[in-house]
């Protein structure tokens, strides 16, 4: 589309106020654990500064899409305290932000079982709403998209379900749901998780679409739903009255057959944090520019406004890092490592490929009447590589986390190895001379 049609199609402000976001914020993220021990997935943190639930609300409010419904089930408590401290809507704006979670009643605490149940449990009051068109967001995905453009398509394609999508190599497509297409965009057929060769080769697309996509076509591609949908309101209700659980597993194959669907392809950059390792390597690809574009003025990523003061470093080699806002770094290196804010890394230290996490509050180590291994900090003389150092730990002195034996999984007091990398959970005290 050229960029007179799209500014004629564009969706208006009047358009806009018929459009809700629902983000899918329930996850437990087992797969993330031990991240994910204390807190939900899109409650964890994310490049120094921010939660992973910030990306979709972010993209919402930067497409100009102000009623917004965020569904969560398990720790919602810390991740409703970060939404509210964060995405205060100015009253004069037309729309608002609900929180929904799984309602008690005479019979119990109903659960929910998956993404579609999510919704169907909350439908009486999402439907309170003067929305025309819902779009479904997951609460723990990466990606810089203008919604405004997938609205766009979904006008001129009167679609009952528009599903975003993207070209995936063959590791990524068995773990996701695979799309076939016609050359309107109409999608002709859906397959969830693929893991037969047979059916993969039934979902591979041509060269020519990868060219036109903007990918290489060296290796077998396929195109892979990303867990994103528009719907048209009386598509939604009466899809919900089916049977199941899960949209990509059980309605969305079902409602393909029948309704008028179309698949939406994104271009861009795209995370799925469904692992230990996807999210270390997410975090990591932020020291070289890539990934999740955080620089962007008229797109920018928001959450919880810190009032606090720049980075403090003394005598410490600094290359590809990120340092976030009140750190007190004497360490003496930190190489290709996400530190968060209000860290706290003495003398001698050195840190490689790691994120380090950072600190709520300043408090333990800026009174200097507490004892120092009262402070949450990472101590004197250790050497810390490929790690993630949660929150508000205490790591003490001439502590070497380097993963010596290549282990690939481990468990330990308060530390861990997933997919060959080192997790310090939340709270956890690691003593002098420790040796991992």
């Amino acid at each position: 589309m050229n960029e007179k049609d799209f500014i004629t199609n564009q969706p208006n402000d009047d358009f806009l106020k018929r459009v809700a976001t629902i983000v899918l914020a329930g996850g437990q993220g087992t797969r993330l654990h031990p991240l994910t021990a204390n807190r939900c997935k899109p409650a964890v943190s994310f490049g120094g500064r921010y939660r992973l639930i910030d990306i979709p609300l972010s993209n919402s409010l930067n497409s100009r899409i102000n009623q917004i419904f965020v569904i969560s089930q398990y720790f919602a408590s810390e991740l409703h305290q970060h939404i509210l401290s964060t995405y205060q809507l100015d009253m004069f704006r037309s729309g608002g932000l609900e929180l929904l979670t799984p309602q008690e009643t005479s019979e119990g605490k109903a659960w929910f079982k998956g993404t579609a149940d999510a919704v169907r449990q909350s439908l009486d009051y999402i439907l309170r709403s003067n929305a025309e068109w819902f779009m479904i967001l997951s609460g723990d995905q990466l990606y810089n998209m203008d919604l405004l453009e997938m609205l766009s398509f979904a006008k001129r394609k009167d679609a009952d379900l528009v599903i975003a999508s993207l070209p995936v190599k063959k590791s990524e497509a068995k773990r996701m749901g695979l799309l076939k297409i016609n050359s309107m965009s109409t999608i002709t057929d859906f397959h969830e998780k693929p893991q037969e060769q047979a059916i993969l080769d039934e979902y591979e697309v041509s060269n020519a679409f990868l060219k036109k996509n903007g990918r290489s076509s060296d290796h077998p591609h396929y195109l892979a739903s990303m867990g994103i949908y528009i719907f048209k309101r009386a598509a939604l209700v009466e899809l919900l009255k089916q049977e199941g659980d899960d949209f990509g597993h059980d309605l969305i194959p079902k409602f393909i057959k029948k309704g008028k669907c179309s698949a939406y392809v994104y271009e861009g950059y795209w995370e799925d944090i469904g692992t230990v390792a996807s999210y270390y390597n997410a975090n990591l690809m932020l020291t070289k520019g890539k990934g999740l574009n955080t620089y962007e003025e008229e797109n920018q990523i928001y959450s919880t406004p810190q009032h606090i003061p720049s980075a403090l470093i003394n005598g410490t080699r600094v290359s590809d890092s990120i340092i976030g806002q009140g750190g007190i770094i004497e360490a003496d290196n930190i190489e290709h490592s996400v530190i968060g804010i209000r860290a706290l890394i003495k003398k001698g230290t050195n840190i490689r490929d790691s994120i380090v996490i950072g600190n709520r509050t300043y408090h333990p180590f800026l009174d200097q009447t507490m004892p120092a291994n009262q402070y949450y900090s990472i101590g004197e003389n250790c050497d810390i590589r490929k790690a993630i150092i949660d929150e508000e730990t205490r790591i003490g002195n001439n502590v070497k986390l380097i993963n010596k034996d290549n282990l690939r999984e481990y468990d330990g007091d308060g530390v861990y190895i997933r997919d060959g990398i080192i997790i310090v959970t939340s709270g956890t005290e690691v003593p002098d001379n420790f040796v991992l």
